[in-house]
């Protein structure tokens, strides 16, 4: 949020060479600290999940889900990322319909995965993982087209002062996010005290809330 504000500001001075130095910093920054959470995702989430409550075959599926979710983090943040600068350059219609294309290739790929080829929470994952490589590479490739903002990576310089302003502008979009994934696992913890059915309820219940929100 508080980068696509400062390319913003940017592409309405006509600046479209700096407003592609700001994208550039601001998808390589997000790429590298959402690999960074990846990695440590990886590595801690079963304690995490036993801290969360899940134990035994809820254990199980949880990290056999989410090690494999954890790859998908990358382009799942920066498929995030073009979307928000898209709007930003006045082409929403862009990132909309490859968002959608993502879902339909996630949908396509549960029913072939774990449908037919009965791969199970591990295809239900990897279906996910694809669909977020396929919508971030699409997303990609679109901003190399026209007049579209662009990553450069050789115009990539570091600025402390642009970092301060995304920080300030991003923050309290972060405060309202993270205050959500507080509350979903806090309502799955009191879930949990009724099974393993429950949790899973909650889920369908967090996902219809997240589509009817979107």
């Amino acid at each position: 949020t508080g980068g696509s504000a400062i390319v913003g500001i940017t592409l309405g001075e006509g600046d479209q060479k700096k407003a592609d130095r700001y994208f550039s910093m601001f998808m390589l920054a997000a790429l590298v600290s959402v690999s960074v959470l990846a990695v440590l995702g990886f590595v801690f989430l079963r304690p995490v999940a036993v801290l969360l409550g899940a134990k035994g075959e809820l254990l199980d599926y949880a990290v056999r889900y989410g090690r494999i979710l954890m790859l998908a983090l990358p382009p799942f943040a920066l498929q995030n990322m073009f979307q928000s600068f898209f709007v930003t350059a006045e082409k929403p219609l862009l990132g909309f319909w490859f968002t959608v294309g993502a879902g339909c290739t996630n949908m396509v790929l549960d029913v072939v995965m774990v449908g037919m080829l009965h791969w199970g929470v591990e295809g239900a994952a990897i279906a996910t993982l694809i669909s977020q490589i396929f919508g971030c590479l699409m997303l990609f490739l679109m901003s190399r087209r026209g007049q579209n903002i662009r990553i450069r990576l050789k115009e990539f310089t570091p600025n402390k002062q642009i970092a301060k302003e995304i920080i300030f502008g991003g923050t309290p979009s972060l405060s309202r996010q993270g205050l959500g994934s507080v509350s979903t696992i806090l309502l799955n913890v009191a879930a949990g005290a009724y099974g393993d059915a429950a949790i899973a309820g909650m889920s369908i219940v967090t996902r219809i809330s997240f589509f009817t929100y979107a």
